[in-house]
């Protein structure tokens, strides 16, 4: 007889994993399907940021959702260091968003305006007051603004901390399974059908990042969401040259990592599951990179990459069941915020789906919404 799952999830990044998680340790029977390794793509790719004030210049439904995952991380790492012996690299130092021209002081400026009346540890910088803080930080910007209490992880560690403590709490991990189409009976969820057969769930989450539109266009749900590429580099200074987080208004970003390592990203190219790396994207990241620290300069090279991002048409993710499949839901399209939101978004499904009381509303992230798309 066929083993029947409580829930299986399509998708083994940090999203698919925090949900897994958060399942069997409230005594669900859980499988994740991975159809390669375990945060094989966006979640390894990632920088780890938690930016969850320094991603919104005005009122978001994913603010709510941004602050309430930001504070869940301290908590989070102490947990799974206990339960896994794993550290997940969780540093609350801050972040800095700099602007070097006119145009971007002004943005700049009209998003301090909005933070520093709900949020009074946010602080307009100087280049002088930026110099004290950061003193490896060029002088030559037009004005900053510092975020205290945005932080970082490493964000493939998070990942596989989070697989390997829903396995403690009895989850099944299954990587290399590709799943091929979704399983339905009378409109009702019941399995997926994978490269290694067919596998039997009360309950199906996707969570398989860019890939997840694909599943679920035999659903009858077109999601509005598409694949972009990020290009990343990463370098090894001899002594550590930040303690937060600079952040270019030109999108640009340096993070500081342990041992000395500096992981500078993101190029955007959409549309595409291309992953190879480009010369003029590593260019383009290296200029603007020395624009805001020149000792970058005198770094070891250490390697570069790229991760496919979930993007979708108005910027907000996907969370939510099914409108005509039951037991069918969707945690996908969260961009450059999947490692933010990955603890409050595995404590929402799992509320959802054993039916306990949420005081988030997710209206704004229904599959039927009508979306209007970002420029």
């Amino acid at each position: 007889m066929n083993k029947i799952y409580d829930v299986v999830i399509v998708g083994g990044g940090v999203i698919g994993c925090s949900i897994a998680f958060q399942l069997a340790k409230r005594g669900l029977c859980v499988i994740v399907l991975e159809k390669e390794r375990i945060a094989n793509e966006a979640s390894s790719a990632a920088a780890g940021m938690l930016g969850a004030q320094s991603e919104f210049s005005g009122d978001s439904p994913m603010i709510p959702l941004a602050l309430k995952s930001r504070e869940m991380f301290s908590e989070l790492a102490a947990e799974l260091k206990e339960l896994t012996g794993m550290d997940i690299g969780f540093i609350q130092k801050g972040l800095v968003k700099l602007a070097f021209t006119e145009h971007e002081l002004n943005e700049l400026q009209q998003q301090y305006q909005f933070w520093r009346t709900r949020d009074a540890s946010v602080r307009w910088l100087t280049a002088k007051e930026l110099c004290e803080l950061e003193p490896n930080v060029t002088e030559d910007i037009s004005g900053a603004m510092y975020i205290p209490n945005d932080g970082q992880v490493d964000a493939a560690d998070l990942s596989h901390a989070l697989a390997k403590a829903a396995a403690i709490y009895g989850a099944e991990i299954r990587e290399y399974t590709e799943v091929y189409s979704l399983l339905l009976r009378n409109d009702q969820a019941c399995g997926v059908v994978t490269n290694s057969g067919t596998i039997y769930g009360n309950t199906v989450v996707v969570a398989a990042g860019a890939w997840s539109a694909h599943l679920l266009k035999q659903t009858g749900i077109e999601l509005n969401m598409y694949p972009v590429k990020g290009e990343c580099f990463s370098v090894v200074t001899e002594q550590p040259l930040l303690q937060a987080t600079m952040f270019a208004k030109n999108g640009c970003y340096i993070v500081p990592k342990r041992g000395n390592r500096l992981l500078i990203g993101a190029t955007s190219t959409p549309n595409t599951f291309n992953k190879h790396v480009s010369v003029q994207g590593v260019y383009s990241l290296l200029e603007r990179a020395q624009q805001m620290m020149p000792k970058l300069a005198e770094a070891k090279w250490e390697k570069m990459w790229a991760g496919i991002r979930p993007q979708t048409g108005d910027g907000l993710p996907y969370i939510g069941e099914h409108p005509r499949c039951s037991g069918l839901w969707v945690a996908a399209g969260h961009y450059r915020n999947g490692i933010l939101l990955s603890p409050v978004t595995g404590v929402l499904l799992a509320d959802f789906i054993i039916k306990e009381k949420t005081d988030i509303d997710i209206s704004s992230f229904s599959l039927i919404r009508k979306v209007t798309c970002i420029t």
